[in-house]
């Protein structure tokens, strides 16, 4: 694993490690690192490895993290201690709450992820001893994935996902690619469009298993704050928009706007990807009476749109109707997962930009119906019809869950296959 790249990035990271302690600081200053465990970005750290195998598992964030819980669950059920890796202070938080507790001996540990500075690496490697290493979805640090290599490490990318924008960039530098992905004796890809797109960059041996996510339990829901919207909305039809992106709540509000007609009492509710958002959406809004949840701003009466800028809520607002527009879809983002609405009964319209989650937007569509929007137009129209027929919104969501579930078996196809590979002999697990 070495070309002209790769070695030019190990070269910059020795030559950046006395600068990284400003960097962490400056991060921590901007509530991006965690002040307790700035160490942990230095591969140092103050938890003790248990004794016995054990499996490090690494996502970039909370949708990754959250994804790999099962297979967490199931990893430590067969006997393994598992190391889970992220970088965010988010995706911390959410572990924290959701990692499962010790069983039978077995635990499973949450550390920040070292950055990708050879002497951190080394640190973080020396310490765990990670039998095999889990790469979820695509986030591949060079550094971190050659040294574990170099250790015997037995690595593998799980729920692989790359998406075309990602894969035309790595065509422009296919041995790096080739030489990068080359150390991961396992690729097991969501589904055959990504499966190839990795074949083309060179991954060894490409497995297609489906996606962890159809394996995840559904989002949580504080059943208070539940009871509490559901009191304010009373009787009110409910427009969903989840996980919504810049230009697609222009689109959305002229929705509302077209709805309000028929229903004149409709709540149009907009749960934003990025919470940082709410006050731009708020201004957005113009006339329309507006609150904000990040505020603690109440359902009223006169709310004509809730602006739920909070973080780790949209187990709650799928509970709360029968179908909701998905964002990501409507600008060239891919989509966002639309297996946790459907997990929940919740029907799914989604725009023509598809691609981060094809398998499970064909499925769940498919079993529905319906649900493929491309303007204000079209969310209207199907909206209607759905609010003047309550009944088939509620059949429409349980289409959806089937769909979902259709879906499902992924966890145990990967450790499977993830064992099978740990009892490989070491070379023919790093041919």
């Amino acid at each position: 694993m070495t070309t002209a790249p790769l070695r030019a990035w190990s070269l910059l990271g020795h030559a950046l490690t006395p600068l990284a302690p400003f960097w962490l600081r400056h991060r921590k200053a901007r509530g991006k690192e965690d002040p307790a465990r700035l160490s942990e970005r230095m591969g140092v750290s103050s938890v003790a490895r248990p004794a016995g195998r054990l499996i490090w598992v690494h996502g970039a964030s909370v949708g990754e993290s959250l994804a790999a819980l099962p297979l967490i669950e199931k990893l430590m059920a067969d006997g393994f201690h598992l190391l889970v890796t992220s970088g965010t202070v988010a995706s911390a938080a959410m572990l924290a709450r959701r990692l499962p507790p010790p069983s039978n001996g077995k635990v499973a540990i949450h550390q920040y992820v070292p950055l990708d500075l050879p002497r951190a690496v080394a640190r973080f490697l020396d310490h765990w001893r990670p039998e095999a290493g889990l790469f979820v979805e695509s986030d591949l640090w060079p550094n971190l994935i050659g040294a574990a290599r170099a250790r015997g490490v037995r690595l593998a990318l799980v729920n692989a996902r790359l998406s075309e924008d990602s894969t035309r960039g790595w065509h422009r530098a296919p041995k790096t690619a080739a030489a990068l992905l080359s150390a991961f004796a396992l690729c097991l890809a969501q589904d055959e469009e990504i499966a190839d797109r990795f074949r083309g960059l060179g991954s060894p041996d490409v497995i297609v298993v489906g996606s962890l996510k159809a394996d995840a339990p559904p989002l949580a829901a504080d059943e208070a704050a539940l009871a509490r919207l559901k009191a304010e909305i009373g009787t009110r039809p409910v427009l969903l928009a989840a996980q919504t992106h810049p230009g697609e709540d222009e689109t959305v509000l002229p929705a509302h706007d077209a709805l309000r007609g028929a229903f004149p009492d409709l709540l149009t509710i907009i749960v934003p990807r990025h919470v940082g958002r709410g006050q731009d959406i708020a201004m957005l809004c113009g006339p329309r009476p507006s609150a904000r949840r990040s505020l603690d701003q109440p359902i009223t009466a006169i709310t004509a749109v809730y602006i739920a800028d909070t973080m780790g809520e949209l187990g709650l607002f799928y509970r709360l109707t029968s179908f909701c527009f998905l964002g990501g879809t409507l600008v060239p983002m891919g989509g966002h997962n639309p297996l946790e609405p459907a997990a929940l009964g919740c029907a799914v319209l989604a725009g023509p930009d598809r691609g981060s989650a094809r398998a499970g937007f064909d499925a769940i569509l498919a079993a529905q119906g319906f649900g493929a929007v491309a303007s204000s137009a079209d969310i209207a129209a199907t909206v209607g019809r759905l609010f003047a027929d309550p009944a088939a919104a509620r059949a429409a969501g349980e289409a959806a869950r089937r769909g979902a579930a259709e879906l499902t078996g992924a966890v145990a196809k990967s450790a499977a296959l993830l064992e099978k590979l740990l009892e490989k002999p070491l070379a023919d697990a790093r041919a």
